[in-house]
């Protein structure tokens, strides 16, 4: 197929056209900058220049296509109200160009606010648009589903790891770092879903592979505790592991408190047999044991 990838070199976007092209599909990527063309152009896909807010090439770029995968989402924080009506206006343009065909369309979610304390699975709905949590991304996705566009959802594992890493697991080395302590709040029981970026990069290609109905967990582990990421850091850069109170922790990890006391298990169960997924990277705590998996 030929297929169009916004987010193309993106940490799962870039794993996500690598896999597509050893598959034997061809791939165009949207690339905002001339360094990400040239990435594009060097793993083998054609380029689309812009970015996800330039509605009308994103159009063009879906009319061409047989399938569209968005993994673009910018995550700065500062400003995640509007990159979330930025998302949500990239997905409905999206669906509208494919609008009256059988061409499907992929689009990335999260799994860590569908059940919060208890094991989420794919039966679990999307948390509603609210004015604290704008994204609207699987809304979205049910509302083309609706009016008959082949739409589905990919929902990501809070930590999709792999070396290169900078999400949420850097971002806790780095607050051990700066503070001299790595830290989990209470017992430290509480737990993060976790995949690796080449096992969720296959997802992306199975769901479209296949004409069954989302959503897709991308999780290979349904919950690692916090407490032993960790003490994976601290082992890392010879760093105490300490505990922190519930109290204490907006102080010690600052606006990321939230994050790390997250407890968010979650299940893929229906994934791996719908789509014949079986994780096969290393899992997180024995990838973070690798010698450079912190050296950028």
């Amino acid at each position: 197929m030929r297929i169009f990838v916004t987010g193309a070199t993106g940490w799962v976007g870039s794993a996500v056209v690598k896999d597509l092209i050893a598959a034997g599909h061809e791939v165009t990527g949207l690339a905002r900058s001339p360094a990400s063309a040239g990435k594009l152009a060097a793993a083998g896909a054609q380029v689309v220049h812009g970015s996800i807010e330039e509605i009308e090439v994103l159009r063009a770029a879906a009319r061409a296509a047989d399938a569209v995968i968005h993994t673009a989402f910018n995550h700065d924080w500062s400003r995640f109200a509007e990159n979330c009506a930025a998302d949500k206006h990239a997905i409905e343009a999206l669906g509208a160009e494919l609008h009256g065909s059988e061409r499907p369309l992929i689009v990335t979610s999260g799994v860590a606010l569908l059940a919060p304390g208890r094991l989420a699975t794919e039966a679990d709905a999307a948390p509603p648009v609210t004015e604290s949590f704008p994204r609207a991304s699987e809304a979205v996705v049910e509302e083309l589903r609706r009016r008959g566009v082949r739409a589905t959802t990919v929902r990501l594992a809070p930590t999709v790891h792999g070396v290169g890493d900078h999400g949420f697991v850097p971002r806790l080395a780095g607050i051990a770092r700066d503070k001299g302590v790595s830290a989990y709040i209470g017992d430290g029981q509480n737990r993060w879903p976790a995949v690796h970026r080449l096992d969720a990069a296959r997802v992306f290609r199975l769901a479209l592979e296949r004409t069954a109905e989302g959503p897709f967990h991308a999780v290979a582990e349904q919950g690692v505790a916090l407490k032993d990421i960790a003490e994976a850091i601290a082992r890392r850069f010879n760093l105490p592991l300490v505990s922190k109170a519930a109290a204490e922790a907006g102080e010690h990890f600052g606006w990321f408190a939230p994050f790390v006391g997250l407890d968010a298990p979650t299940s893929s169960d229906r994934t791996c047999a719908i789509l014949d997924w079986k994780p096969e990277q290393p899992g997180l705590l024995k990838d973070l044991a690798q010698p450079d998996y912190f050296a950028a």
